[in-house]
């Protein structure tokens, strides 16, 4: 009898207006990212998205953010094996998006086919950087270029020229002024440590590591702190910074400079469904938002690239858009030339232990003697 009586309170529960209003509301109520990408970015795409879900579907999307570190963020997925405490992994290498979808901790995104055409295949040469998984696993969200930042003032007062290519860190006058995040710790440093090899080669290109680590002052805990440190005066130059980062401490008031050598990385900053995900439809919503014009813009505005080549930064006159533009070279889309890029996914993925194996060995293992 109880069963009975238990049967036909669901029943009625699931035909009651709000038993129906949740089979079929079209994304579920809550979405969370464990992400490296800055509040700064995160915070808004997600306040966009959640607008944007209100605006559509009448549905009040609870979001969160787990921040972490690429490596951090990785770890922490493995850990949960298929049980995510969050929907979606956000930024960093493709290359660890590839080994989570080896180990079916990702599952397919299965977005629209007009979503998934929009975005190139790959971008660069003579080492194409891919933009999305030909299996469907994880697509690019938003170009970024891995660069380097200074301190204008301190730069002339140590009798050191504007940066413009990665050689220029090694001036022996920044001895003690330059500063970095560990490849450990940081995505963007371990990219940028992978293009500096490919340039050098393995031998010549530790050589290199080693003459930098000699002129650093300071590895910071996070890639994020490094323009942070370098906009604040207390060094000179930072190695490794993602533009926004950079932009963010140039809209905060900081008298700060930029540039992208030639062969510096650019991330399509990567995201994936993680495979046993709580929330599936709001993740796969997310992910369509930010790959519409309305989504795009989000980044644009705040020293990002567009991903797919429909799409310019571009805004008024006095606009951040503009300023971004400006703060990074002029550079409206990446698509607009050629990207020159040695960076080699195959390659990177292969090395990624033996790298930080070598790094903590020689490098931080003698730094603070």
């Amino acid at each position: 009898m109880r069963r009975f009586c238990g049967v036909v309170m669901a029943l009625a529960l699931a035909l009651s207006p709000v038993g129906m209003a949740a089979a079929q509301a079209p994304i579920e109520g809550e979405l969370t990212l464990i992400t490296p990408v800055s509040k700064f970015i995160h915070d808004a795409a997600l306040k966009a998205f959640a607008d944007y879900a209100k605006e559509r579907w009448n549905v009040v999307v609870k979001v969160n953010a787990i921040p972490a570190g690429t490596p951090i963020a990785y770890g922490r997925i493995t850990e949960w094996k298929g049980r995510p405490e969050a929907d979606i992994f956000w930024g960093g290498e493709s290359a660890l998006f590839e080994k989570l979808a080896d180990q079916k901790l990702l599952q397919k995104l299965e977005i629209s086919r007009e979503a998934w055409d929009s975005i190139p295949s790959s971008i660069g040469k003579p080492k194409p950087i891919p933009l999305k998984d030909p299996e469907g696993y994880w697509v690019g969200t938003a170009l970024e270029p891995y660069g380097l930042v200074w301190h204008p003032r301190k730069l002339q007062r140590l009798g050191v020229p504007n940066l413009r290519d990665w050689d220029d860190l090694l001036n022996p006058k920044l001895k003690g002024e330059v500063a970095q995040c560990a490849p450990t710790r940081s995505s963007s440093s371990n990219a940028t440590y992978e293009v500096i090899l490919s340039l050098h080669g393995e031998d010549k290109g530790w050589e290199w590591l080693k003459k930098l680590a000699a002129n650093t002052g300071h590895f910071t805990a996070r890639s994020r702190d490094v323009p942070n440190v370098v906009a604040k005066g207390e060094y000179a130059a930072g190695f490794a910074v993602p533009s926004y980062m950079a932009f963010e401490e140039k809209l905060a008031g900081f008298d700060i400079r930029y540039v992208a050598p030639k062969n510096a990385f650019v991330t399509p900053e990567p995201m994936a469904i993680l495979a046993g995900s709580r929330n599936p439809k709001a993740a796969r919503a997310f992910v369509e938002f930010l790959l519409t014009e309305r989504g795009q813009r989000v980044f644009m505005e705040r020293g990002l690239f567009p991903v797919t080549p429909k799409y310019k930064v571009q805004g008024p006159p006095g606009s951040t858009a503009e300023l971004a533009v400006q703060f990074t070279g002029g550079i409206r889309s990446y698509f607009d030339g050629d990207v020159a890029n040695v960076y080699d996914e195959t390659v990177a993925a292969k090395r990624s232990e033996a790298l930080k194996t070598r790094f903590r060995s020689d490098i931080e293992a003698t730094w603070k003697k």
